[in-house]
């Protein structure tokens, strides 16, 4: 038995900061520790102290995979399922309404249309859009309002909704 107390308290901390690495939670690891001493006090033969060290860690990593397929094998369901994509059908739509979008956008003049894309997409001050363009402030700002409602005129299924330069 003293053999056993000196190769725990020599083994122990390095087994447990094994197990820890191993498996991020300290009680876990704790547990894991402990079952591995279990383990080799009740091994049924001889452990040579060349691999005393190597056989700890082995039997430390064999009850971490243990508990891991243990835990794949009882993972609580969400009762809520559900596919993220949407059907193939809801794509279609999706498609056609893009296509739509975009065949406005290209409808719209090019100044507003450029504007709009600068503050949407890029989220550019007013100024920078207004010097991009070569318009005032004042312009910029009714271009991409202009621009944003011959949009949602599309979304709304509005009729001719292109914007007037």
């Amino acid at each position: 038995m003293d053999d056993f107390t000196a190769l725990y308290r020599k083994y122990a901390p390095d087994v447990f900061r094994f197990a820890l690495y191993l498996s991020g939670e300290r009680t876990e690891a704790e547990d894991i520790a402990a079952e591995t001493f279990v383990r080799l006090w009740a091994a049924p033969r001889e452990v040579e102290m060349a691999t005393v060290k190597a056989y700890l860690f082995t039997i430390a990593r064999n009850l971490f995979l243990q508990r891991l397929r243990k835990r794949s094998q009882t993972v609580d369901l969400d009762r809520d399922l559900r596919d993220e994509q949407p059907d193939p059908e809801m794509q279609a739509a999706q498609k056609e309404e893009l296509r739509n979008v975009i065949d406005r956008l290209q409808g719209l003049p090019e100044p507003d249309r450029a504007a709009l894309l600068m503050r949407a997409m890029h989220d550019l001050p007013y100024e920078e859009i207004a010097r991009a363009i070569g318009a005032s402030v004042g312009a910029a700002k009714v271009k991409v309002h202009r621009a944003r409602l011959a949009l949602a005129g599309l979304r709304a299924g509005g009729g001719d909704a292109r914007a007037k330069g």
